[in-house]
């Protein structure tokens, strides 16, 4: 995990570190064992290509769970993931790249927390956005 943040070290429009993931049919197994989403166009290339997919796709809440990874690692310990949400938008596939990106949107005080509003989003290595979402922290102040 990374230093912990803190609420004065952030500001709006500052972008967080990237989280790349090279999702492989083995974790999609796995993923599909824990989510109970057993759909075989997450394992199976040969379902997948008959129903009209470029192949092995990752699951929509698999790459929603990386991006939850990524806001979680930048704030670290102390900080509270408080609000995650996203939209799919297109698919990731299975042993490509799936880049997280996401950058600070608002950043204020509500109920005696420190808060930021951030845009998170998955991209697939041509630059398309395949998740959209949001997300709402809580930090800890220096003082």
């Amino acid at each position: 995990m990374a230093e912990q943040l803190y609420f004065e070290d952030i500001l709006e429009g500052i972008e967080l570190p990237a989280l790349v993931k090279y999702p492989t049919t083995m974790q999609l197994v796995k993923y599909a064992a824990a989510s109970g989403d057993f759909y075989q166009i997450h394992y199976d290339k040969d379902f997948a290509l008959a129903s009209g997919l470029p192949g092995i796709i990752v699951h929509g809440w698999l790459a929603l769970a990386f991006l939850g990874r990524m806001v979680t690692d930048w704030i670290g310990e102390r900080g509270e993931l408080l609000k995650l949400s996203g939209s799919y938008r297109g698919m990731n596939k299975v042993h490509e790249d799936l880049i997280c990106n996401g950058k600070v949107t608002k950043k204020y005080s509500e109920n005696g927390k420190n808060c930021a509003r951030l845009e998170i989003w998955a991209e697939n290595p041509q630059g398309d956005k395949t998740v959209t979402g949001h997300a709402v922290i809580s930090l800890p102040s220096r003082a």
